[in-house]
């Protein structure tokens, strides 16, 4: 490997997965401004839209998860579309 191209200050971060609450400590070198205590230590948390907690390839259900309504904002946005380019 070539010295001095990868990060040196790895600490464990939180990681939640807002999908279902979820939350796991890995090391990383993610920033985050927001904090949580987990077991009396304090460390900073980053927040996922989905992990391998509520991914269907993991867990074996083919559900669709969707927290933020971004599939409903796409379906929107792609009807809007398609009676566009049916106007023309």
């Amino acid at each position: 490997m070539r010295k001095g191209i990868h990060p040196e200050n790895y600490r464990m971060v939180a990681f939640r997965d807002m999908s279902n609450g979820e939350t796991f400590l890995t090391r990383s070198t993610a920033n985050s401004k927001e904090m949580v205590e987990i077991d009396g230590e304090t460390y900073p948390i980053i927040k996922l839209e989905i992990s391998n907690t509520s991914h269907p390839f993991y867990t074996g259900k083919m559900k669709l998860v969707d927290t933020a309504g971004r599939v409903d904002k796409f379906r929107n946005r792609y009807a809007k579309h398609v009676e566009k380019t049916a106007q023309k």
